[in-house]
């Protein structure tokens, strides 16, 4: 096994046995004090992160502010104590079968296995949701660092390990050949990962040889549709879809890779205007935007281009159109994901078609409704929740809120758990496992499950909830 690999990841389980027992509120004080430290040191961050992404400063600027936010959000979620779901039955003898006295909380899972991103250096990496989340929970996090930004996650995790009681609760390793066995280790309870399809399958199949069979949160790809109804204004929809398609040179997961539009009102001309008034720029990595050109051109090969915007650094935004029959033949190679700044045109002529197409794409993050009444999008809800983990309306699916409501998941491909997000809150819930008690003595008992409960966590007691 890569020494390296062995040696953070036996540190992280030997310093998460303090850091499980540390009471959340004394957890929740220490997330803070990374908070403030990330903003601290932004002035040594973000030029990092400048020099090896090409990313923008005021991106970057915003990308750390967001990261100490997460931080500060998982301090609220400890000190609120629902996210131990805890459960209390007290026993009757009277029911069929006779109740013991049961009580179910949450607990660690153990050390995390996080797979750092390309795309957000900060926010989706080192210190990113998943690391924060699985702090927040009690686990020990061992980062495998992206190939992308290595100095930056070298000062990333410098500055966490210093806010942290224990720098050990924080590993960092480098190297595609740490991969594998950091999957593999045996003291690796759960994965976490954002990145390509081929990437996600290629950790599964580690797992699955594992003796152990682990949890694996994995975000893998999207092509976030978009539903355009004749109601909605072709102006305002062409220029808010340019603007999110080219954003970050079209480097997120919530991307929006296919507009369905009607082939009357203007919609295509509009769209292909505003997109011809862009341009690209600088790719993240040479592997992405190989990875890029590739898939553009394999589009190009299949479809009409209905528009360019202007190339920079080799990279062109583009559009490519095809009529509704056409795209649905062409599934399902013409639903999947081109990482970057192309998406297809799909023209309608009747909305009542939409939902069968729809039906046979695959699961994506996030997918749009544009129209000006509800009436005439009702017919699309029920395949629309089927397909993806969150609804827009009258938006655009870039820009993914840090808060409690929020769930950044969605079915395969878009996630491997579409039942849990990797923002947010509820991010928190992929590190933990329930523990249930029967008959145990107080004295044992953790203290939310405690019927004093001198934390005040919300309690379900005999199936009412108490906060």
């Amino acid at each position: 096994m890569n020494d390296s690999v062995q040696a953070a990841v036996e540190r992280a389980a030997a310093a998460g046995e303090a850091w499980r027992a540390t009471p959340p509120a004394e957890r929740a004080t220490v997330l803070e004090g990374v908070s403030d430290a990330l903003l601290k040191h932004a002035e040594e961050l973000w030029p990092a992160a400048a020099e090896e992404t090409r990313l923008p400063e005021a991106r970057l600027r915003g990308e750390i502010a967001r990261t100490a936010a997460q931080f500060r959000l998982f301090a609220d979620v400890l000190r609120d104590g629902g996210w131990v779901e805890a459960v209390i039955d007290h026993p009757d003898p009277g029911a069929i079968p006779p109740r013991p006295d049961l009580r179910r909380m949450n607990h660690p899972l153990g050390v995390v296995a996080v797979f750092a991103a390309s795309n957000f250096p900060f926010a989706f990496s080192v210190a990113g949701g998943d690391t924060v989340s699985a702090l927040a929970a009690g686990c020990p996090v061992v980062v495998k660092a992206h190939e992308g930004h290595p100095r930056t996650s070298d000062l990333t995790a410098s500055v966490v390990r210093q806010a942290l009681p224990d720098p050990d609760l924080l590993g960092l390793v480098h190297g595609f050949e740490a991969g594998a066995p950091l999957v593999k280790h045996p003291l690796v309870t759960a994965v976490g990962f954002t990145g390509s399809l081929a990437g996600g399958t290629a950790i599964q199949k580690l797992i699955d040889e594992r003796p152990d069979p682990i949890p694996f949160y994995g975000e893998l790809g999207s092509v976030n549709p978009v539903v355009v109804l004749p109601s909605a204004d072709p102006a305002e929809v062409a220029s808010g879809f340019a603007a999110s398609l080219t954003l970050g040179v079209g480097q997120f997961c919530t991307n929006p890779g296919l507009v369905f539009v009607p082939a009357e009102g203007g919609f295509e001309q509009a769209v292909a205007e505003a997109v011809g008034a862009t341009s690209g720029g600088p790719m993240l990595t040479d592997k992405i935007r190989e990875g890029y050109l590739r898939a553009s051109g394999r589009l190009a090969e299949r479809l009409t281009l209905l528009a360019g915007g202007s190339a920079v650094d080799g990279i062109t935004p583009q559009v490519f159109a095809a009529d509704l029959e056409a795209f649905a033949d062409g599934l399902p190679e013409l639903g999947e994901e081109c990482f970057g700044p192309s998406a297809i045109v799909v023209r309608y002529r009747d909305a009542a078609d939409l939902p069968a197409v729809l039906r046979r794409l695959p699961g994506s993050l996030t997918a749009t409704v544009h129209a000006a009444g509800p009436e005439e999008a009702r017919d699309l809800v029920p395949v629309l929740r089927r397909l993806a983990g969150r609804l827009i309306w009258n938006g655009w699916p870039t820009g993914v809120a840090v808060c409690w409501a929020m769930h950044h998941g969605g079915p395969w491909p878009a996630s491997t758990a579409p039942a849990h997000t990797s923002v947010g809150a509820a991010a928190i819930g992929r590190w933990t496992t329930p523990v249930a008690y029967q008959d145990w003595p107080a004295d044992l008992l953790p203290p939310e499950l405690r019927d004093d409960n001198p934390l005040g966590v919300p309690q379900r007691v005999d199936g009412s909830l108490r906060v």
